[in-house]
């Protein structure tokens, strides 16, 4: 799988967040459902100072036992009380630019890259949905390094 390394600015997300791990039996409905409630839940239309209105998967606080997810946007300023705010640090990125069903894509893509041999931080990997078309969407997929 092809990626490029890029180098972000520090990007502030505000969104709703859960705790969840690859070897957790309800990790798909843990992390469905703070899409649903970003967007049927009306949280998205709420979030103040957005900058656009990509979606970001973000994927931070690494643990033996999991990480924390937050379904959010990116905002110039975190104003909005009561949910989550998570801090996607500047750094050097592996950036994968996947095209496609948005689940199926995204699955797979994160299939491929935790088979990758990449020399990550695990301080916060991201997916930025570009689009809202789920059986066309365009992600991109930043994973951190070291």
């Amino acid at each position: 799988m092809d990626y490029t390394v890029v180098h972000l600015a520090q990007k502030i997300v505000v969104g709703v967040k859960a705790v969840t791990g690859n070897d957790d039996p309800k990790m798909t409905e843990v992390i469905g459902g703070l899409w649903e409630k970003l967007y049927q839940g009306g949280v998205s239309a709420s979030i103040k100072n957005k900058l656009n209105e990509y979606a970001i998967g973000l994927y931070s606080d690494y643990s033996n036992n999991g990480y924390c997810v937050t379904a959010g946007h990116e905002v110039s300023q975190a104003e909005n009380e009561g949910l989550a705010v998570k801090i996607i640090p500047a750094g050097r990125y592996a950036k994968f630019s996947v095209h496609g069903n948005m689940v199926k894509a995204v699955a797979d893509a994160w299939g491929e890259i935790w088979k990758m041999d990449l020399d990550r931080s695990y301080t916060a990997d991201f997916e930025e949905y570009l689009n809202s078309d789920w059986e066309n969407g365009d992600i991109d997929i930043y994973i951190a390094l070291n």
